[in-house]
Order: C-alpha cells, then sequence, then structure tokens
C-alpha cells in the first residue's frame, strides 16, 4: 500500500509534505494512510490470540499453545479478560470463601478467584491442563492456595465449597447440575453456582410454566434452586471459536425447598413430562403406564434415581414385563387405572398440560396420588 501511493506520488510529479499541495493537517492525514496495516498493529495484537492483554495471570498468554485443543471434547478456553473479570466479580466471593472450579483449563479464570478467594479447588480430567494451570499458579505465587484434582467432575466426590464456577464443555451441563443439587437428600450447602452453559441449554433452563421451552429440566431445578441469567457471552470469546454462543447463569440452592422425597419428584415428573405437550389424562390413561405404576405401587423399597435430562421410553426389555402384567392382571390394571383418573379428576388436572402448570400444582397433584396409594418410585 506504501509503495503504490509513492509511485502514484512521483507519477504526478508532486511532493505531499509542500505546503503548496496540501495544509498541515492533511500532511498528517496523508502520512496516516501511508502507514501499513503492519506497522499499525500493536506488538501483542495477534488475531488467534487477540485477549491476551490484561490478562490476570501475570503477562502469561491464556493459552501457550503446547498441546493441542481437543473441540471434539468440548476444550475451548474463555479469553476476553473483561468477560474473565466479570465472571470473578459477579460470583460474589468473600476472602474466607473456598471455590470449586469445574473445568479450568489454563487457568485464564482461576488466576482471578484467587484474588478474591482463600482457596480454589480445581477438578480438571486433561492431565495437560492439570500441568498448565499449576504452572500458572506457581508463576504468579499462589500454588499454595490451589488444589487440582485430575479426573472427572461426574465421577469425583467434591469437597465441602462455598462458591462453585464452571465452564464445561456442554455436553455435561445437565449431569453437572443434577450432581450439584440432587446427589443428596437436599441440595448441598453451597452458596451459589456460576455456570457457563450453551445459551440453548440455558434458555432451556431458564424456562417458566407456560413457555414453549418449559420442561423437566427447569422443573427440577426450580424445586431446589432459583435461576438468574447474569450475561450472555459470544462465542468469539473462545479459542478455539466454538460453533454456538454462551450464557452465564447463576443457581442459588432454596432455603424453602418443599417437603418431598426428591426421589419420588423425579420419577413423578419424569411420568408427567414424558410427553409435555398432552394433557396429564392422556399420559396416565396410557397401559403401560398403568402398568409401571401398579408395579411400583405394590413394591416397597424400591428407588429409582433420575437425573435431570428427558429420558427415553422404557427400555424394551421393561415394556414385554407391562405386556406380562397386562396380560395376567387385566382386572387390576382397569381398577387401578380407574382410580388414577379419579385422582387426576378431583384436583381439576385430568385436561391439564404439564408445560403449564406450577411446581406447586405438580407438588399438589404428587400429594394426591401418594394420599391414595399410589407410588412413583
Amino acid at each position: 500500500m506504501a509503495r503504490r501511493s509513492a509511485d502514484l506520488c512521483r507519477l504526478l510529479h508532486f511532493d505531499p509534505l509542500h505546503k503548496a499541495f496540501f495544509p498541515s493537517f492533511l500532511r498528517s492525514q496523508f502520512h496516516l494512510h501511508l502507514r501499513t496495516k503492519a506497522a499499525r498493529r500493536r506488538p501483542d495484537d495477534d488475531p488467534d490470540d487477540r485477549h491476551r492483554r490484561n490478562d490476570a495471570g501475570g503477562g502469561s498468554e491464556p493459552w501457550d499453545r503446547s498441546f493441542r485443543l481437543d473441540k471434539g471434547r468440548g476444550q475451548h478456553l474463555l479469553t476476553n479478560p473483561r468477560v474473565l473479570d466479570t465472571i470473578a466479580r459477579v460470583a460474589g466471593l468473600r476472602p474466607s470463601d473456598t471455590v470449586l472450579e469445574i473445568g479450568p483449563g489454563t487457568g485464564n479464570l482461576t488466576a482471578r478467584l484467587l484474588q478474591s478467594a482463600r482457596r480454589v479447588v480445581a477438578v480438571e480430567i486433561d492431565p495437560r491442563m492439570v500441568d498448565s494451570v499449576l504452572a500458572r499458579a506457581s508463576r504468579l505465587g499462589v500454588d499454595d492456595r490451589l488444589t487440582v484434582i485430575t479426573g472427572d467432575a461426574l465421577k469425583t466426590e467434591f469437597p465441602e465449597f462455598d462458591i462453585c464456577v464452571a465452564n464445561i464443555p456442554y455436553g455435561i451441563s445437565s449431569p453437572l447440575i443434577a450432581k450439584l443439587l440432587f446427589s443428596t437428600s437436599r441440595p448441598s450447602s453451597f452458596r451459589s453456582a456460576v455456570l457457563l452453559l450453551q445459551k440453548e441449554f440455558a434458555r432451556r433452563l431458564l424456562a417458566v410454566p407456560g413457555d414453549s421451552e418449559f420442561n423437566r429440566l427447569a422443573a427440577n431445578v426450580r424445586l431446589v434452586a432459583t435461576v438468574e441469567l447474569l450475561m450472555d457471552v459470544s462465542k468469539k470469546d473462545f479459542v478455539p471459536c466454538p460453533k454456538v454462543d454462551s450464557t452465564l447463569v447463576r443457581l442459588q440452592p432454596r432455603t424453602d425447598v418443599p417437603e418431598v422425597d426428591l426421589d419420588e419428584w423425579l420419577a413423578f415428573s419424569r411420568t408427567c413430562f414424558s410427553n409435555k405437550n398432552k394433557t396429564l389424562g392422556a399420559i396416565f390413561k396410557q397401559k403401560k403406564r398403568i402398568a409401571e405404576l401398579l408395579g411400583r405401587s405394590n413394591s416397597e423399597g424400591i428407588s429409582t434415581k433420575v437425573f435431570m435430562e428427558e429420558e427415553q421410553n422404557d427400555n424394551r426389555a421393561k415394556e414385554n414385563d407391562d405386556d406380562d402384567l397386562l396380560e395376567q392382571n387385566g382386572s387390576e390394571v382397569s381398577y387401578f387405572k380407574e382410580k388414577v383418573v379419579g385422582i387426576l379428576k378431583s384436583g381439576g388436572f385430568e385436561g391439564k398440560r404439564p408445560s403449564k402448570l406450577s411446581n406447586e400444582e405438580l407438588l399438589h397433584l404428587l400429594q394426591l396420588f401418594n394420599q391414595n396409594g399410589v407410588q412413583f418410585r
């Protein structure tokens, strides 16, 4: 660009610096135009690592490229310093806090969490990432306050913590939320969890009764926690760039969790949301559904632990068992069906759809079933 401009000047036989041709302010603009793109670029303005500057990691790069990131495993490093600073701020850390960080990567967020918290316990499945985040903490002189557990977050036993922060592969979002909120008979005693989730998944999590996206996931989470949208995060803020944008949400365990058996609730919500847009009458009149409830209601001590994702219909082996039950106990099944339909009618639920019901209404229906001897686990 600079060479072409200079050649043009010689061709036209004029000197752009001469006052006869340009006043001073135009001469300065001409010089700016002649500067090449390379000259104008900042030394550290690497397009593949554009968020390097202002990193909290003591001037170190967010990713030193010493190993290859695997998109198939959901390895996308958040590198935008403004977003990282915001996450650390909205986490609401106290000087006495222990933070559970799931998926620390190379430590871009870890470095910021260690600035405010007493201790960070990170869970990372990739040994290369473990080495990277430990080395970074050592360079910053805070390695004595960082513990890294090498392992699968879904299989690792979490220590006690105050705040959870997670930037994780989207594929484990649902089971991770289940582990945080439903791994015990009552939600854990942590204050909150700040999670970076796939945008579409977060919208489903934030849905309320009546929304087209309202689902079993949202109903289950809202039973034991409040959900808050904090901010949307562009896919361009990650390296390598994923295909979708993200959303940051906060889950805060409720102190007023209803008195309900959580295993029973999870099995009940699974039944209700097996087809969320059908009426409850249509759902509970299905022969195989009736047979399943009859078998559970006639048994004691059977616990079916159900996690958050909407699951497929009963497997084929279970369907065969239900067929046998229908053939052998036709009259009993018919009687039980009338009983279930009667419960729905008595509460005014027969014509209602699960996607339109609040948790209070669903809890009332579950109570009616239990009072009449119908069990879901």
